[in-house]
C-alpha cells in the first residue's frame, strides 16, 4: 500500500531501465502453466516441485501449477515461440511457494530476473552477473557480496560426483539427519545444505571448482576476469552449486551481510545448458537470474537506503464555490503535467486547508466568490512564510507552461 508502493514501482522502473541498456525486452508469462513445465524445468526431485508448488486441476482436467519461480516459463516461451537467438528477456513476476514465510518471502512473493538463451560465450555471463550487480549497487546497497562458482559439465562433472559420492558415504554419520537419508539420490544437494553438520563435512571434501574440465576452466577464468574488468566484485564459493544436471559452468549468488541469520540471498542464478532440450526445445544454452524483490527491500532498510517518500502535490485547489471551478483548474493543471489535488462533498473552507496541509502541497489554489467572479486564484504558501498573491487563471496556466511548476 502506499507509500511503499512508491516504493516497489521505484524499484522495478529501475530495474526496467537497465535491463534495457543492457539488451533485454520484458516477457510477460502465465500465473499458471502445466504442472509438467516445472516437474522438467525446476526437477521431479526438488523440495520446489516435491513439497511447496501449488497445484491443481482445472474444469477440463487439466493438472496446472502456480508459477514457482521465473526460469522456466521463460524457457517454456522460448521453445514455444523460437524467436531469433541470442534472446534476451526480463520479467517482472509473483511466485508462488507452499512453504514457511520467512522474512522477506512469504507464500507469493516477488522476484525481477533475467534469461539470456541462445550463446554460451562467457562474456555473456559476465553481462548478466554485472546487470544484477550494478543494480543492487544502485540501489545504495554496499553490504552485498557475490559469491561465484562453477558447476563444470557433462564432461567434467560426473567424475566429480563419484568422488563426492565416495566422501560422503565415509561421513555419512556425521551428515545431518536429511541427507542422512537422501545425500544418494543427489549428492550436490549436500553442498548447498546450510546446516552445520553438513557444512563440516563438505568443508574438507573435494570441490569440483578443483576437477573442472579443460573448457570448463578456460569458461570459468574469462568469467572472472570480466567480472574483474567490470569492476565487480567476488569471492570463490566453492560449495555453491544447483542440484540439477542442467546446470552448467556458472552459478553465482548475492547474499547480504545486513541481513541476519542463513536468509540472507537476495539473488542468484547461473548457466542452464540442458534446460530447453528438457522443456522440448533443441540444445540452446541459457543463463539468468532472479532478485527477490521483498528480500532485497528488507536489505535496503538494513542498510537505511533507497527510501522512497511519497509523491507530494504541486498544489490543493480550495474551492468554496461548489466545486465546479475546482474541477476545471485541476483538470486544466493535470493535462499540464502537474500533480494537482483538491477536496471533494462541498466541505467547508477550514476542512479543505486541513486536507491541503495533510496532503504536503506547498501551495493551496484558493478561489472563493470573488476569484470565481474575475476567473482569477488566490495563491497561498502552505509551507513557509510569504504573502498571498491572486492571478488570473490564463496567467497561472501560461506560467506553468512555461516553467513546469506553479511559482
Amino acid at each position: 500500500m502506499p507509500p511503499e508502493s512508491s516504493r516497489w514501482e521505484r524499484f522495478v522502473g529501475t530495474f526496467a531501465s537497465d535491463a534495457q541498456r543492457y539488451g533485454f525486452a520484458m516477457v510477460h508469462t502465465p500465473m499458471f502453466e502445466d504442472v509438467r513445465v516445472f516437474h522438467r524445468g525446476i526437477g521431479e526431485g526438488s523440495d520446489v516441485v516435491g513439497k511447496e508448488m501449488y497445484e491443481f486441476t482445472d474444469r477440463g482436467g487439466r493438472h496446472l501449477a502456480l508459477r514457482p519461480e521465473g526460469t522456466a516459463s521463460i524457457v517454456r516461451a522460448f521453445v514455444q515461440h523460437r524467436p531469433p537467438t541470442p534472446w534476451r528477456a526480463w520479467y517482472v513476476t509473483p511466485s508462488f511457494r507452499y512453504e514457511r514465510p520467512q522474512a522477506g518471502r512469504y507464500r507469493q512473493h516477488h522476484q525481477v530476473g533475467v534469461e539470456a538463451l541462445g550463446t554460451d560465450d562467457p562474456d555473456v555471463d559476465v553481462e548478466v552477473i554485472t546487470l544484477a550487480a550494478k543494480f543492487l549497487a544502485s540501489l545504495g546497497l554496499h553490504q552485498v557480496t557475490l559469491m561465484i562458482n562453477s558447476m563444470g559439465d557433462q564432461e567434467c562433472r560426473p567424475a566429480y560426483v563419484a568422488l563426492l559420492e565416495g566422501h560422503l558415504e565415509a561421513h555419512e554419520a556425521q551428515l545431518c539427519d536429511e541427507h542422512q537419508e537422501r545425500w544418494r539420490a543427489n549428492p550436490l544437494r549436500v553442498l548447498d545444505c546450510k546446516k552445520a553438520a553438513c557444512i563440516e563435512v563438505t568443508e574438507v571434501g573435494p570441490f569440483l571448482i578443483d576437477h573442472l574440465c579443460d573448457d570448463c576452466a578456460r569458461h570459468h577464468d574469462r568469467v572472472l576476469e570480466g567480472l574483474d574488468a567490470a569492476g565487480v566484485g567476488w569471492v570463490a564459493a566453492p560449495r555453491l552449486v544447483r542440484g540439477f544436471d542442467y546446470y552448467t559452468k556458472t552459478t553465482f549468488e548475492f547474499a547480504s551481510s545486513a541481513l541476519e541469520g542463513a536468509q540472507n540471498a537476495v539473488g542468484g542464478g547461473g548457466r542452464y545448458d540442458g534446460l530447453v532440450e528438457l522443456l522440448g526445445g533443441p540444445a540452446t544454452p541459457g543463463i539468468g537470474f532472479g532478485i527477490g524483490i521483498e528480500r532485497t527491500l528488507l536489505a535496503c532498510d538494513a542498510e537505511e537506503t533507497f527510501a522512497v517518500e511519497a509523491p507530494v502535490p504541486a498544489a490543493f485547489v480550495v474551492d468554496v464555490t461548489g466545486g465546479l471551478a475546482a474541477r476545471d483548474l485541476v483538470r486544466s493543471l493535470r493535462e499540464h503535467g502537474l500533480f494537482v489535488e483538491r477536496a471533494y462533498d462541498d466541505r467547508s473552507m477550514k476542512a479543505q486547508f486541513k486536507a491541503a496541509d495533510r496532503s504536503g502541497a506547498r501551495v493551496a489554489l484558493l478561489i472563493g466568490s470573488k476569484e470565481l467572479e474575475e476567473n482569477s486564484v488566490t495563491i497561498r504558501l502552505l509551507r513557509e512564510e510569504g504573502e498571498q498573491r491572486t492571478v488570473l487563471v490564463a496567467d497561472l496556466l501560461a506560467a506553468v507552461i512555461e516553467t513546469g511548476e506553479i511559482g
